[in-house]
């Protein structure tokens, strides 16, 4: 059972039965309620208005393999700088030369659909957005799971959502997104549930818990940490091997990625949509995504943003002092006795 959601329209599930266009022009009356981004739940829970609910259900009953390896953090929390630095250590140092490359090589399974992993050329690593409860598990399947402060996280959240033409959210309001965001009510659910979930489990041998900004603040050791975490031989390589370290290092940095990979996610809309959709490589997720109108861009000639600033405390140049407040008091509640309450003190 899913539905979609718009402000103040309910739609079937499917993208190509409507355009950001028209959607837009149903929010040009001032007295209608927030735009909010296009979302939809499905069975209690909320994804991406354009992703494939079929892929998704089909993620959530993945069967790990012995020899997977899984980057989840809640969105916007260091997913794809995780995702570059593990592929870069599995490729000896080399990028990914192209979207479609990334999107296969590190699946992201809630939009993909889980043939995407059973077609996965391994060594690789999947994705997912999921709380722990919610993430396919296996005690022989290796975790690693980012955290990033909560106000950080819902700066960029904003800036993703704004930015990708399927949220049909351009021109949104950072105010409004707050209390979507602050209420749990974006995609992927609410932010605290997901973070604590993976915390209890920080200690299980087949977890590592690492956070956004210790990856930032020390980029060197945390990607040796990560290493070890894979298997011992890529950390023993990666100490030998000064080039190797370095390569990683630089290929999977804000400023490489933000080059390159925002220019090959804007290449994906040169790419003819025959060629995706028509090919069976392709996993059945993203044929299905860029069988609408899907675009990663908002206008022709303009380059993707997904990888935006990726600095800590950005938040400072968003929050009111009232949000701040409001979202000083959701974190005691929520992370009152756990070593998250103090994780992030230097940090907001």
């Amino acid at each position: 059972m899913y539905r979609v959601y718009v402000p103040k329209i309910e739609f079937p599930l499917s993208y190509n039965h409507f355009s950001a266009m028209s959607l837009n022009e149903e929010n040009t009356s001032k007295d209608q309620k927030p735009k909010i981004p296009f979302y939809q739940d499905v069975d209690g829970f909320r994804i991406p208005g354009m992703f494939s609910a079929e892929a998704f259900k089909s993620a959530l009953v993945y069967k790990p393999r012995p020899d997977d390896l899984c980057i989840v953090t809640y969105p916007k929390c260091g997913t794809t700088w995780v995702q570059n630095i593990v592929g870069c250590i599995f490729r000896d140092g080399k990028p990914f030369q192209s979207a479609l490359e990334f999107l296969m090589d590190t699946p992201f399974l809630e939009m993909t659909g889980a043939k995407a992993a059973e077609n996965m050329k391994r060594p690789g690593a999947i994705k997912f957005h999921l709380p722990y409860y919610m993430t396919p598990q296996s005690p022989e399947a290796k975790y690693i799971f980012i955290a990033r402060n909560p106000k950080d996280c819902c700066v960029s959240f904003y800036h993703h959502s704004e930015g990708i033409p399927g949220y049909l959210f351009e021109g949104g309001e950072f105010d409004d997104f707050f209390e979507l965001f602050i209420n749990g009510e974006v995609d992927f659910g609410d932010y605290f549930d997901t973070v604590l979930s993976w915390y209890e489990h920080r200690n299980d041998p087949n977890v590592l818990f690492i956070t956004y900004e210790q990856l930032q603040k020390d980029v060197k050791n945390n990607i040796l940490k990560i290493a070890g975490f894979m298997g011992s031989q890529y950390k023993e390589k990666l100490e030998k091997d000064e080039k190797f370290l370095n390569d990683v290092i630089l290929h999977s940095s804000f400023k490489f990625m933000k080059e390159h990979l925002n220019k090959h996610l804007s290449e994906l809309d040169k790419i003819p949509k025959e060629m995706i959709v028509n090919n069976p490589d392709v996993p059945p997720g993203v044929r299905k995504l860029f069988s609408g109108d899907i675009k990663m861009t908002k206008k022709e000639g303009q380059e993707v943003t997904f990888v935006r600033k990726g600095i800590v405390g950005d938040w400072r140049n968003y929050f009111s002092p009232s949000q701040n407040a409001r979202l000083e008091k959701k974190i005691r509640e929520r992370f009152t006795g756990t070593g998250l309450k103090d994780m992030w003190k230097d940090d907001m």
